[in-house]
């Protein structure tokens, strides 16, 4: 699998729903369709909350990684597809 470079990444550690869904949601409008945003995010909730934003808004949620511990680092690849 080719290695996707995001041309723009959205931190939003430390901030709680529903701020990395409002700022993911801003930040894809940025890019052009088919370039593809990174989020990264402690909220746990996050997951659940990108996961259902992205099947709502037809945008393509390419891979969820978890990265660390204390805090857990949530790490999102959003593909832009409308």
């Amino acid at each position: 699998m080719a290695v996707v470079k995001p041309v723009l990444t959205v931190d939003v550690k430390g901030e709680m729903c529903p701020m990395p869904v409002l700022k993911t949601r801003e930040a894809i409008q940025k890019v052009k369709v088919g370039e593809v945003i990174e989020v990264v995010a402690t909220d746990p909730a996050s997951k659940p909350d990108l996961e259902s934003w992205a099947r709502k808004t037809g945008n393509k949620l390419l891979s969820v990684e978890t990265v660390g511990s204390e805090p857990v680092v949530y790490r999102f690849l959003i593909e832009r597809v409308k």
